[in-house]
């Protein structure tokens, strides 16, 4: 994974911190699972110091495989420090000023394998989400969702048929509702990690197009059913795709 001795910094980009470390441990905890996977185009979602980014490039360049990897932020200064660490360790990355992926949507349409994302999941006034510099990188607005809800309609309209999201998310998101809303868009997911800190639980969550729950939601619409089943997402695998 990228070394922190490399890893680029400047004042106004978030460093890697518990939630970043916790992400690349379950990318690192996912490496056969991702070898296999063989994705041909990888996102990082809020870029920062290029931390994630360069690691997801180096465990997959250790099992031999080599993605187009993106990255987007909307603090222009992360794009200069993913650039540095990115180079620093021998990789590429295409990195692009964007508000989550604003302006890539008809060239990335359906077509991003894998998305990884450290949200801005801190509960905060919603007057401070969006703002520049380093503050985007936390401020989530209500129950820190402002954001990690657009990321989620974003990942929707980015996904390959058989794309795999995974997501940092904290306690006070509430990820049960997260989940069963990707549900009702056809989605599987499961909790690939927990990381318990002094100051905030963390859980990273995968998220996949389940043809099993996609042909639920085609049955019910058909019996003019609307009902979605209930499910635990904690749950280390769920019935259906067993592979992911």
């Amino acid at each position: 994974i990228a070394r922190i001795s490399l890893v680029s910094s400047h004042p106004e980009v978030y460093d890697p911190c518990d939630d970043s470390f916790a992400l690349v441990d379950a990318l690192l905890a996912e490496r056969n699972k991702l070898a296999e996977h063989r994705p041909l185009i990888c996102l990082e979602i809020g870029c920062g110091s290029g931390y994630v980014l360069t690691s997801l490039a180096l465990i997959l360049g250790n099992e031999g495989h080599h993605a187009l990897h993106m990255a987007t932020d909307i603090n222009p200064h992360a794009l200069t420090t993913t650039g540095e660490t990115v180079e620093a360790h021998g990789c590429f990355a295409e990195v692009l000023n964007a508000d989550i992926a604003a302006g890539l949507e008809k060239r990335l349409s359906r077509s991003v394998d894998v998305i990884v994302v450290n949200p801005p999941y801190v509960p905060t006034p919603e007057e401070e989400v969006g703002r520049r510099g380093i503050a985007s990188a936390w401020a989530g607005g209500e129950s820190g969702r402002s954001v990690i809800d657009r990321i989620l309609t974003a990942a929707d309209e980015l996904l390959s048929d058989r794309g795999w999201l995974y997501m940092v998310t904290l306690a006070a998101n509430n990820p049960t509702e997260l989940c069963m809303e990707m549900r009702k868009k056809g989605f599987g997911s499961r909790i690939v990690l927990q990381r318990f800190t002094e100051e905030e639980s963390l859980q990273v969550i995968k998220f996949w197009r389940d043809p099993d729950i996609q042909g639920e939601l085609s049955a019910r619409n058909d019996r003019g059913n609307g009902l979605i089943p209930t499910f635990n997402p904690f749950s280390f695998w769920k019935r259906g795709n067993r592979n992911v």
